[in-house]
């Protein structure tokens, strides 16, 4: 497998990404990624720093350009906690617990992570405005309700199945609910 490869798979995907979602700065972007899958073998036997290594500078070019925290989510072996900047934490009132991942109980990507972050904590849960998904990690259970796929023509890194997601607010209401001002109306 080709590292540069996987650097462009990535790239066009965050690239077509951001051509769909609007981003603000500070949200939360949550990444889940098997670098085992990445190289074809099944989740969790076969990590890799130097995929991750290739995927982390690709990814935080992205949330500098968008001023988003990113967020990584671990493996089973730590319940899928996150790791993530203690500012980012903080701002949203993430409670850190006691585990450092590594790449047999993390995950490499998340292990990763840990050690470029200025002040990395880890947090059991998070609801995050978007996120990617790299080899059916299932973000899923971080993501904000409700979650959005976001369709790219990239659909592996590697040899990876990836999905993306956004979320919305939800749409409460019945029949008569207004979900949109129409242009022109105002309260006089």
């Amino acid at each position: 497998m080709v590292l540069e490869t996987i650097q462009n798979q990535l790239s066009q995907l965050l690239s077509e990404f951001e051509e769909q979602v609007e981003l603000l700065p500070g949200q939360l972007f949550v990444v889940g990624c098997s670098t085992s899958e990445i190289k074809g073998s099944k989740i969790g036997t076969a990590g890799s720093m130097e995929i991750a290594k290739v995927l982390y500078e690709e990814l935080n070019a992205f949330a500098k350009r968008h001023g988003v925290y990113l967020v990584f989510q671990g493996c089973e072996h730590i319940n899928r906690a996150l790791t993530l900047e203690q500012e980012a934490a903080e701002k949203y009132g993430l409670e850190p617990v006691s585990v450092i991942p590594v790449q047999n109980a993390g995950g490499s990507m998340s292990a990763y992570a840990y050690r470029k972050l200025k002040k990395p904590v880890v947090v059991e849960n998070i609801r995050a405005h978007a996120g990617i998904d790299i080899g059916q990690t299932l973000i899923g259970m971080h993501l904000k309700e409700v979650a959005v796929p976001v369709r790219t023509s990239v659909r592996q890194i590697g040899e990876a199945i990836v999905s993306a997601a956004k979320t919305r607010p939800k749409l409460i209401g019945g029949s008569r609910a207004v979900y949109e001002l129409e242009k022109g109306t105002s309260c006089q």
